[in-house]
This record gives C-alpha cells, structure tokens and sequence, in this order.
C-alpha cells in the first residue's frame, strides 16, 4: 500500500481522524475501488449510478443498505 496526501476542508480532517479504523480502512476501500475502476473518468452521477447497478446485481437492496446504514449509525 502506498501513502497519498488529498486535500480537505477542517471538519473532514477531524471526521476521518475521529472514525474508528474500520470505517476508515472502508474508506480506503472506497477510493481504492474507485480508481482502480477508472471511474474518475465519470462524473458522480455515473458513478453512482454504476455502483447502484453492481450493488443491485450483487443482491444488495434498499432495505438492506437501509439496515446496513443504520447499523453504522450505532457504533
């Protein structure tokens, strides 16, 4: 794994360094997948249009990601 440095506002500075490990390694998964799938080259509508269709094709419904952010919600 390589070291990047990206530039944020204060309060995400704090959010990130607040979060626990794990949400942080998740984040670190999120940008990782991101331009490992070349989806800079889309805008966030694309994307997330995308990453829809994958979470769909992969079973995971709106119910679930509901149960999933609530879940996160509590820790």
């Amino acid at each position: 794994m390589a070291i990047i440095t990206i530039q944020v506002d204060e309060n995400i500075k704090t959010a990130f360094e607040e979060a626990s490990p794990k949400t942080q390694q998740e984040l670190s998964s999120i940008i990782n997948l991101f331009f490992r799938e070349s989806l800079h080259n889309k805008t966030l509508t694309e994307v997330m249009a995308e990453i829809s269709d994958r979470a769909g094709q992969r079973g995971l419904t709106p119910e679930i990601l509901q149960e999933i952010l609530t879940d996160n919600n509590d820790e």
